[in-house]
């Protein structure tokens, strides 16, 4: 085994938002758990968003100067192809000083330049594609890397044959915990967990606080919210709810989701694939709103996976208002029964065990490679 551990040497590249981040910390920290001498190094880029969510990890963390291309205006477009050589060049240095057996893209447009030098210098390579519908990036890195991991059912037609494994969507081992405890609800005393992402999202919010404002004398008893609001907005949400006397947590960014989803009794979210992993895993009986630009409109292709399955019913948000957003919620937190069944049709559709799924067969290119 002391042999097997030297030989785990991986990157994993991804970033931008938590939904590219956090599967990515979960296969690390996986490794580092399953074979403690590995070593492990995630290459995130530059923005906030990434250095907030990988502070003090167990493994370490650099970045690289790189931009998106995926729907800029033509300026912002030639700096990032301008930038393109130089991000190739810092990745190809990281792979030189770190050396590893096999790099894993886990999304975001970093991935790019990092699996390509990946490539050129002969290391095995794969990517982990989250939602039903793939990206830029990983449409083109799907040519040309060794394995291609799967969340959902369909994402297979946009890769090449004999790459794709359909592993799910990897979930973070402090969650993994939560999901084996079974929170009893009490009738008086319901949450209402309220995400748009890890930046937030300006029309949930506005939704949200308006249907519960008009909703407020018939809240049960002992009824909070708790509400991850993006930065922009906390304060004026946070200002509202305590307006209309409505019991709430709210915060711009929560870090400890164990404590956030071990009190929630029905969430309202956007329907980003971590997002979503995690409460099936977690069991959560969800209202979806998803986000109505998402690339592909990949976001409501998700929810439509969830709402098929019976965990989730979905409200496009060009349509929606407040009054049919307050009836949907006013509906589930009537009902024990239906709230029950969401939940267990979430946990049907979960894949506890997509992190060490995508482990394993880490493992096996790291041994065909060396």
């Amino acid at each position: 085994m002391s042999e097997e551990r030297e030989k785990v040497r991986m990157i994993i590249s991804g970033g931008g938002t938590g939904g590219h981040l956090f599967p990515g910390i979960a296969v690390a920290e996986r490794v580092l758990r399953r074979f403690p001498g590995a070593e492990m190094l995630f290459v995130g880029t530059e923005r906030q968003t990434d250095a907030r969510v990988l502070a003090n990890r167990s493994f370490e963390v650099t970045s690289i100067s790189c931009l998106g291309l995926k729907g800029k205006g033509g300026l912002t477009r030639l700096k990032a192809l301008a930038k393109l050589p130089f991000s190739l060049l810092q990745a190809l240095s990281i792979m030189k000083r770190f050396r590893p057996a096999l790099v894993l893209g886990v999304g975001g447009y970093v991935t790019g330049p990092v699996l390509l030098a990946a490539k050129l210098k002969g290391i095995a390579t794969c990517i982990h594609e989250q939602n039903s519908v793939p990206g830029m990036a990983n449409r083109v890195l799907g040519k040309f890397v060794d394995r291609i991991f799967l969340s959902m059912p369909g994402s297979e037609q946009y890769f090449p044959v004999g790459k794709r494994v359909l592993t799910g969507n990897p979930v973070r081992g402090e969650l993994l915990g939560l999901a084996e405890l079974r929170k009893k609800e009490n009738a008086d005393n319901l949450t209402l967990l309220v995400l748009g992402g890890s930046l937030g999202a300006r029309k949930v919010n506005s939704l949200v606080t308006e249907a519960l404002a008009s909703m407020k004398e018939d809240l049960p008893k002992g009824f909070r919210v708790i509400h991850q609001t993006g930065s922009h907005d906390e304060e004026q949400v946070r200002k509202r709810y305590e307006k209309d006397r409505i019991s709430c947590k709210v915060s711009a960014f929560f870090t400890d989701m164990v404590a956030v989803y071990a009190k929630a009794d029905l969430v309202v979210s956007r329907a980003g694939a971590t997002s979503l992993a995690e409460m099936t895993v977690l069991g959560k009986p969800m209202i979806l709103i998803p986000y109505p630009y998402a690339a592909d409109n990949h976001q409501e292709k998700n929810g439509r996976w969830l709402v098929n399955g019976g965990a989730a019913r979905m409200l496009v948000e060009k349509d929606l208002s407040a009054e049919q957003l307050k009836e949907e919620i006013k509906e589930l937190l009537a009902s024990a029964e239906k709230r029950k069944g969401m939940a267990e049709a979430a946990r049907r559709i979960g894949r506890p065990d997509a992190t060490d799924r995508i482990v394993d067969e880490c493992l096996q290119l790291m041994k065909r490679s060396s």
